[in-house]
């Protein structure tokens, strides 16, 4: 589990075939100390398991599902990535819950700088952006931010400089794509509303008649 608040960047030294996957190695530029194999780090969002480790470099493997929904597969040497090592249960949570598994993609439709902010357009699919609210968060490359504006297949953020400066999406242009985590807890209530693939044929479907027989109204 991750918080969104990006602790460094990385550049990725090498991309290699691994089975049906890739195994990507990446140069940190903070220390990894603590780190262990077998420990989880998010990568521009997605969470993968460090399965090598040297100084401030790591190899993680990304498995074919995670290349299929996210902007990895497109990785370049000598790009820079956001990372963030997975929360202590002593941390802050100074964003919000991401769990690193990855909705989709989406597409920076415009980029705006008000002076005091740098907005951001996006144009995602309308699988994703059903679960995204005014003033709800999501996850961008791993970077917990809140939803400015949203609607069927596009919203819309604001970034602080000091965001930009310390994480890519300062880099990122109109046209650039970037991995996409929509706040879990709404896919849970979506699933307990609509009472499928609950497992006990007896649950019954929250619905207006069930909250009205149990009371709430």
């Amino acid at each position: 589990m991750f918080t969104g608040i990006i602790e460094g960047l990385g550049t990725l030294a090498n991309s290699q075939p691994a089975g049906t996957g890739r195994r990507l190695t990446i140069s940190a530029d903070f220390a990894l100390d603590g780190t262990r194999i077998g420990d989880s780090i998010a990568v521009n969002g997605a969470c993968l398991t460090a399965v090598e480790i040297s100084g401030t470099r790591f190899s993680a493997d990304v498995s074919a599902e995670t290349l299929s929904r996210s902007t990895l597969a497109d990785a370049r040497p000598g790009q820079q990535m956001n990372l963030e090592r997975a929360l202590r249960l002593s941390d802050r949570l100074d964003g919000h819950l991401v769990s690193g598994h990855l909705d989709g993609s989406a597409q920076i439709t415009h980029k705006k700088d008000l002076g005091g902010s740098i907005v951001f357009g996006f144009a995602v699919s309308e699988q994703i952006s059903r679960y995204l609210i005014a003033k709800g968060s999501v996850a961008v490359d791993g970077i917990s931010l809140t939803v400015n504006t949203c609607a069927a297949g596009r919203f819309e953020i604001a970034v602080i400089p000091h965001t930009a400066k310390i994480t890519t999406l300062g880099l990122k242009n109109p046209g650039d794509r970037v991995n996409i985590e929509t706040d879990l807890i709404g896919k849970y209530v979506e699933k307990f509303l609509k009472g499928d693939d609950l497992g006990d044929s007896r649950q019954e479907r929250i619905d207006m008649t069930f909250l009205a027989k149990t009371g709430f109204f």
